[in-house]
């Protein structure tokens, strides 16, 4: 997955505020209920320093996601008195948490956007055929999305109505237009859900470069705005899955190692290589370990497993920091891409590998 969406995190540099928090609203009182998650984050953060132009800026956002319905989350990151992001998460964090430290606290967030699998959905629905008395109509709604995190942003939705009698050649034009959706966003996937009858003369009439991405779904069908179209179908159709552009980068990585290619694996190799911005994807298996650390200085690639490390290479008062924030922002901050891989599917050494961009003889493997 790409991180570019992180950019504004580390435009400026820390200390950072990172606020996760519960903005669920299927609770009863949900204002009072995020106002008192809020107050208990509030006290956390001033008790480790905030400013208080910082924590002024968060508490303006907090809760402000009304237009949310139904369980999820937000995350929010400030510094030096201004909001630098502020999203939404497809679920409620396990437990809300603040943290003030140089890094932002960016991983969990990137986990909620794991694992990005582009797609397209579609409903569609008929009112009968017609009669005398009726006409008889078909209904149809689409969007694209990036699951999971467009189960809370949904994007652009077409809306459609065509007479059942006029289906069958509306279905060939709406079909080239679902098709010029699905080739800009990359579609992996076309859900289709709704009335087996209109469905079928859909799937039928997509460009034939559709037909082996379609996947029936079945059980109810909501419109409603505010979450993502086909939600609970979504979810059984791609938990577990990867996406298809990580699973090239994973191919990639497979063959390369098979011929001591332009890759890295384990811990020690991958920070050296993110030191010389070598990194093009870093795989993981799973996010590392709360408890390791690493050294980082003011620059995304200032990391090392050691202070010694660090100060060789000229860096002034280097300082500890949790793995997963020093990782990520050295992703971000080279362009490089992020595949959670399970282990299963790939072991790693250490749990951690890298695609490389390049090679040179000073180069760890």
């Amino acid at each position: 997955m790409r991180l570019s969406f992180l950019e504004p995190l580390y435009a400026e540099p820390g200390p950072f505020a990172s606020v996760y928090l519960d903005t669920s609203r299927d609770v009863q009182h949900p204002e009072r209920a995020i106002a008192l998650r809020w107050r208990r984050l509030r006290d956390v953060l001033a008790r480790q320093g905030i400013d208080r132009a910082s924590l002024t800026a968060m508490e303006q956002v907090v809760g402000a996601d009304t237009e949310v319905p139904g369980t999820h989350g937000q995350a929010i990151f400030a510094a030096h008195g201004t909001l630098v992001f502020d999203g939404e998460l497809p679920v409620p964090p396990t437990h809300d948490s603040a943290r003030y430290g140089t890094l932002p606290d960016a991983m969990p967030l990137v986990a909620q956007h794991v694992p990005e699998i582009p797609y397209l959905a579609a409903v569609v629905h008929y009112s009968g055929l017609p009669t005398a008395e009726t006409v008889g109509w078909v209904t149809v709604e689409a969007e694209t999305g990036v699951w999971p995190a467009s189960t809370v942003t949904p994007g652009e939705r077409l809306h459609q109505r065509v007479p059942v009698g006029e289906w069958h050649r509306s279905a060939v034009r709406l079909g080239h237009r679902l098709d010029q959706w699905a080739r800009r966003d990359h579609a992996d996937a076309v859900v289709l859900g709704g009335d087996d009858w209109a469905c079928n003369v859909l799937a039928r009439r997509l460009p034939e470069r559709l037909h082996h991405r379609v996947v029936r779904v079945g059980g109810p069908t909501p419109t409603d705005t505010g979450r993502a179209l086909l939600e609970p179908q979504l979810d059984s159709v791609f938990r577990g899955h990867m996406a298809r552009h990580d699973w090239a980068l994973v191919e990639k990585f497979i063959a390369r190692r098979a011929r001591d290619g332009a890759m890295a694996e384990g811990l020690a190799a991958t920070v050296a290589a993110l030191q010389r911005g070598q990194v093009s994807a870093l795989l993981l298996n799973h996010p590392p370990e709360s408890s390791l650390r690493l050294w980082a200085g003011p620059e995304p690639t200032q990391l090392a497993l050691t202070e010694e490390e660090l100060s060789s290479f000229g860096v002034r008062a280097p300082h500890e920091e949790r793995a997963e924030e020093a990782l990520v922002r050295a992703l971000v901050g080279t362009g490089a891409e992020l595949v959670v891989v399970p282990e299963q599917v790939l072991p790693l050494q250490d749990g951690v590998g890298a695609l490389l961009r390049y090679t040179d003889p000073g180069t760890p493997s």
